[in-house]
C-alpha cells in the first residue's frame, strides 16, 4: 500500500484566483509557477502564495522550472517568513493544460517524481482551461492535485504513476499582498517573455527588412493581446474591488458612528 507523504492540501481562494489568471492569460502555451506555504504535523500543506516564473522557452506541451527560478523563489519564500511570522517553504509548482485533459502526462508524473526526491511533501497542480463541456458546449476550468508513487519492485527500473491528493480551496476574506503583487507582476512577466522572444530575432543577420518588419508587428500584436486580455480587465477588477472595500469602509465608519452614538445615550 502506498503511504501518501500528504493527507490533503488547502489553497487560499485568492492564490487560486492568481493561478487561474495566469492560466488564462494565454491559450497557446502552457504557463508554470511555484507554490510557496507550509505543511502542519497532520500531512496538511497550506498553500498561501505563489510565484509566477517567466518562461524562456516556450512550449505548447512543456514547462520546466530553472534552478535559478527555485532560487529565486525559496528567497521569496524565506522573506514571507519574516512578514508573516510562519515557516515558508516552496511546497509545490503549478502548470497549465490549455486545451487538454487536466489529468498529468507522463513526463508531469516523471517531473514531479524528480522533485519529490529532494522534499517528498512536493506537490504538483494542474488547471485545464479553454476545454469545452461536451453536452453544455460551455467552457470549463478543472484542477487536480497530485503526487508521484513509483508502482515498480525494488530493484527494478521505476515506474511512475499519479497520486491523486485532496485539494480543498479555502475561503479568503480578502487579497493578500503578496497575491496582489503577483497579480499586478503578471503583464510584466508576459511583457517579458515577447521582448525575450523579439530580442533573440535581432542577433540573426540574415533577416531580411521584411522579416524584420514581420518580427516588429507580431510583437506589436502580442503586446496589444496582453493588454486586451490581462491588463485590461486586471485593471478593472481591481477597480471594482477598491469600489467595494470603499464602501465597506463607509458602511463601518457609519456603523462605528452608531455605536458610539448608543453609547453615549446609556
Amino acid at each position: 500500500m502506498t503511504v501518501m507523504a500528504l493527507s490533503c492540501v488547502y489553497m487560499a481562494a485568492d492564490v487560486y484566483l492568481v493561478c487561474l489568471q495566469h492560466a488564462l492569460s494565454t491559450e497557446k502555451e502552457e504557463v508554470m509557477g511555484l507554490l510557496i506555504g507550509e505543511i502542519d504535523s497532520k500531512k496538511v500543506a497550506h498553500i498561501s502564495a505563489v510565484v509566477m516564473l517567466r518562461r524562456s522557452d516556450k512550449r505548447k506541451d512543456r514547462v520546466e522550472i530553472s534552478p535559478e527560478q527555485l532560487t529565486n523563489a525559496a528567497i521569496q519564500a524565506d522573506k514571507l517568513t519574516h512578514e508573516l511570522g510562519r515557516t515558508m517553504r516552496v511546497l509545490g509548482w503549478y502548470h497549465s493544460h490549455p486545451h487538454i485533459t487536466v489529468w498529468p502526462s507522463h513526463v508531469d508524473v516523471r517531473t514531479q517524481a524528480i522533485y519529490q526526491m529532494m522534499d517528498e511533501g512536493f506537490v504538483g497542480i494542474i488547471i485545464s482551461v479553454f476545454s469545452e463541456d461536451k453536452v453544455s458546449k460551455e467552457q470549463q476550468v478543472q484542477i487536480t492535485c497530485f503526487q508521484s508513487t513509483n508502482q515498480s519492485p525494488e530493484g527494478e527500473s521505476p515506474q511512475y504513476i499519479r497520486l491523486e491528493v485532496p485539494l480543498h480551496i479555502q475561503p479568503t476574506s480578502c487579497l493578500s499582498k503578496p497575491c496582489l503583487q503577483s497579480m499586478v507582476e503578471l503583464p510584466e512577466i508576459l511583457f517579458q517573455e515577447e521582448k525575450d522572444s523579439y530580442d533573440a530575432t535581432t542577433k540573426l543577420t540574415f533577416l531580411s527588412i521584411l522579416a524584420q518588419l514581420n518580427n516588429k508587428a507580431v510583437l506589436t500584436q502580442a503586446l496589444c493581446h496582453i493588454t486586451e486580455v490581462v491588463s485590461g480587465p486586471l485593471v478593472m477588477a481591481l477597480e471594482q474591488r477598491k469600489a467595494n472595500n470603499q464602501k465597506r469602509c463607509r458602511e463601518l465608519l457609519q456603523e462605528r458612528e452608531s455605536l458610539l452614538t448608543l453609547k453615549s445615550t446609556m
